[in-house]
């Protein structure tokens, strides 16, 4: 059984319901604006077929409902989204123990967001990528998981061969 299009060496049908049942990443934006940078996260997920839940989820108009997921004891990791101001990321930190990873969405110049989600205080870490690197955000989460859930470990293995023979059709040098 290919897992993700990436193969894998657990072939076992069991394992894989396992391992839906039991994990889940929660992609939380700050406004469905933000919702094209969520299917992006999604998308790539569901490659390595991560279960994933999407929720508009505002840390200033909907402080209740953002205390509510971050609490959901179901949520492994958190790729929360937000542009201006970007409370989000910092807000579901506070409020659970679990992994958060932050992506600054490009909104103005950008900056803002930026530096909201990389300048965190002490005590409240947020794992920062790129502005608009929903990629990135979901492979660093599929990472954190592949800790717990080690049948992820070939699924990321896979990605990462097909990704760089891929690298020299991208535009890449090839390396000789």
């Amino acid at each position: 059984m290919s897992y993700g299009g990436f193969g894998g060496a657990d072939s076992n049908p069991y394992a894989e319901r396992r391992l839906a049942a039991a994990m889940k990443v929660a992609i939380l934006i700050g406004s469905k604006s933000d919702m094209p940078t969520a299917e992006a996260a999604r998308n790539r997920l569901s490659e390595f077929q991560v279960p994933v839940e999407i929720h508009v989820a505002s840390a200033h108009r909907t402080p209740e409902k953002v205390d509510r997921l971050a609490h959901d004891p179901e949520t492994d990791v958190f790729i929360a989204m937000a542009g201006l101001s970007a409370a989000l990321p910092g807000a579901v930190a506070a409020r659970t123990l679990r992994p958060v990873i932050g992506v600054p969405i490009h909104k103005g110049l950008g900056l803002d967001s930026l530096l909201s989600v990389v300048q965190m205080p002490p005590g409240v870490p947020v794992a920062a990528v790129g502005l608009d690197a929903a990629d990135n955000a979901a492979l660093l989460a599929v990472e954190m998981l592949a800790l717990k859930y080690p049948e992820l470990v070939d699924r990321l293995h896979g990605y990462r061969a097909k990704w760089r023979e891929e690298a020299p059709a991208s535009g890449a040098p090839e390396k000789k």
